[in-house]
């Protein structure tokens, strides 16, 4: 057709579940080539999980299987889960995390489109609550030994010589010690843990996740409000409380480029149905999610707050919506809608 009007096919499901997964893959393959290969064992124990979770779940409220079951939204889940949590966890973590996400957080509430919560963010969230010490054994960068990795998701946990603390947690262990000599500068330039602008090999996870959220955007999956909102959110409180006293407070790249702040700018506050929908309401959300995730980092018990600030940002998201509504075409007051 060479005239207007043009009309746009919508997208299917289908077809956004399948580019989300595909634009994780640059993050998988840095993660793969710096950490090793259990993040596969991971990601493949999740799926399966999922898949015959959600085959339950739909067999018990009498929906059509295969159409559910080929959408993809439980695979997103999954992925998601297996990437924020350690990827040397045990199998039946991994496994009841997932069950978690699906059975609770998103068919008890009615299925796709109806959890109020991000299923993955409620997963995370109750396991590090109830397991801290299995969800902070991450393994050690450039130790990529597959033998050892396996024996920790499926058998005995002889950890000590292939785990680490993440970048996040050892910054805020040693700011947190009783030696008043430690700062920011000092931490960071003294450990392996810590990469050129943030943790060693989280950094290129971090620019994977970069590139594949560029290009969801190029493929007008997720539009630029809440990346860039949580982005900029992120840049700017952590730089403007690192100018304040640099030595108790990192920088912004750190943030940025360390911890799940990349994977959350792209894939996690983008959730369309439990987060905010409207213009608006996308760059609150987003922005508000950023704040409480550097409160939590800097303040909190938890060395990174992404899944906790989402929770909370999810319970005001109609809260949001409901105040952000823009105007009816041909209105000027947005609220004359309802006359």
């Amino acid at each position: 057709m060479n005239n207007s009007p043009y009309f746009l096919k919508p997208a299917s499901v289908q077809s956004v579940m399948l580019r989300v997964l595909a634009a994780l893959l640059p993050g998988i393959a840095a993660y793969i080539w710096f950490f090793g290969m259990a993040i596969l064992v991971q990601i493949a124990l999740a799926s399966v999980t999922a898949l015959a979770a959600e085959a339950v779940m739909l067999k018990l409220r009498d929906k059509p299987l295969m159409l559910f079951l080929s959408d993809g939204s439980a695979l997103v889940t999954a992925w998601l889960i297996a990437l924020t949590f350690p990827p040397i966890a045990p199998w039946w973590l991994t496994v009841v995390g997932v069950l978690t996400a699906i059975v609770i957080a998103k068919h008890l509430y009615g299925g796709l489109g109806q959890n109020p919560f991000n299923p993955a963010m409620v997963a995370f969230a109750l396991m590090i609550v109830a397991y801290p010490s299995l969800m902070s054994q991450w393994p050690a960068v450039g130790f990529t030994d597959f033998a050892p990795q396996w024996n920790a998701i499926f058998g005995a946990r002889q950890l000590d010589a292939i785990t680490m603390a993440t970048p996040l947690d050892a910054l805020r262990t040693a700011l947190h010690t009783a030696d008043a000599r430690a700062t920011v500068a000092g931490v960071l330039g003294s450990d392996a843990t810590f990469g050129n602008i943030g943790g060693k090999g989280w950094e290129w996870v971090a620019a994977g996740y970069l590139a594949g959220g560029l290009w969801l955007l190029q493929q007008r999956i997720i539009t630029w409000h809440m990346p860039a909102a949580f982005l900029a959110t992120l840049l700017l409180v952590s730089g403007g409380f690192s100018l304040f006293d640099a030595t108790r407070f990192a920088g912004p790249s750190f943030h940025i480029f360390t911890g799940g702040a990349m994977l959350a700018a792209f894939f996690i506050v983008t959730d369309p149905v439990s987060g905010a929908t409207t213009p608006r309401g996308k760059l609150i959300f987003a922005a508000g999610a950023a704040a409480l995730t550097w409160i939590i980092r800097t303040f909190g018990a938890y060395p990174d707050g992404i899944a906790f600030a989402i929770l909370l940002m999810n319970i005001a998201a109609p809260l949001i919506d409901m105040n952000t509504q823009p105007p009816v075409f041909g209105h000027k007051d947005k609220g004359r809608h309802l006359e």
